[in-house]
């Protein structure tokens, strides 16, 4: 008797985060003393969503 072949399975690819595609958002911040105006310059930070991953939680 033969034994049955078996095929491996590939796991599922990962799908992108929806917010970002690195796992790094640009925010914007704010600068001053009392005022606390809006800077124009930008500062990477960590994404939320996929906590620096770049995929999708599942």
């Amino acid at each position: 008797m033969t034994a049955p072949k078996r095929t491996a399975l590939r796991p599922a690819k990962p799908k992108p985060c929806p917010d970002c595609t690195t796992g790094q958002v640009s925010e914007s911040f704010k600068v001053g003393a009392r005022s606390k105006r809006e800077s124009s310059d930008r500062q990477e930070a960590l994404c939320l969503t996929c906590f620096g991953t770049g995929h999708a939680p599942e």
